[in-house]
């Protein structure tokens, strides 16, 4: 399958079969996630794989949607602000730029793996910071839940046509 196929395939799962993530997905997936670039890179990403049940009913106590408890697994993408690359001329710090592309790929690589995912950052920051016990400098950025889709998820993207969104100069 070529990139645009697969950019296509991506979409928000919001269904997911009991079914084991085999290890070997798991590995690729983890392996693309290394793989995404960073500002300068510093590589200030840090992976938590949550998959056992007594973790997993913490995680779901941050984000409590029915949907999402179905996941059999999930990957939080932590930044670690304190080696993030910033930017001089603003302070702009890069870290939740740089787990935004490392998730991406998560997403991506799951789909090509023949995963489901989706994004989630509506969950409540402070309860998992307290309730994994992060250093100050990390701070979780998106939770992402894996594994196989249930029957139909909603696979429809409504996308803006290309002429709505780009200026040429």
């Amino acid at each position: 399958m070529d990139f645009l196929e697969l950019t296509r395939k991506r979409y928000a799962c919001r269904k997911y079969r009991p079914d084991k993530v085999e290890k070997e997905k798991m590995d690729y997936i983890l392996e693309c996630a290394r793989n995404a670039p960073s500002a300068v890179n510093f590589q200030p990403c840090r992976f938590m794989v949550v998959r056992s049940e007594g973790q997993k009913a913490l995680l779901q106590k941050c984000y409590d949607r029915e949907w999402f408890r179905t996941a059999p697994l999930y990957i939080v993408v932590c930044t670690d602000e304190s080696v993030a690359w910033t930017r001089t001329s603003d302070g702009k710090n890069h870290a939740d730029i740089d787990a935004a592309i490392a998730a991406e790929h998560i997403c991506l690589a799951a789909a090509d793996a023949g995963l489901g995912s989706c994004w989630v950052c509506n969950f409540d920051a402070e309860r998992f910071r307290m309730i994994f016990r992060l250093p100050a400098s990390v701070h979780p950025v998106v939770f992402i839940p894996l594994g196989y889709a249930d029957g139909e998820c909603d696979g429809v993207k409504d996308r803006k046509p290309v002429e709505e969104l780009v200026t040429v100069l």
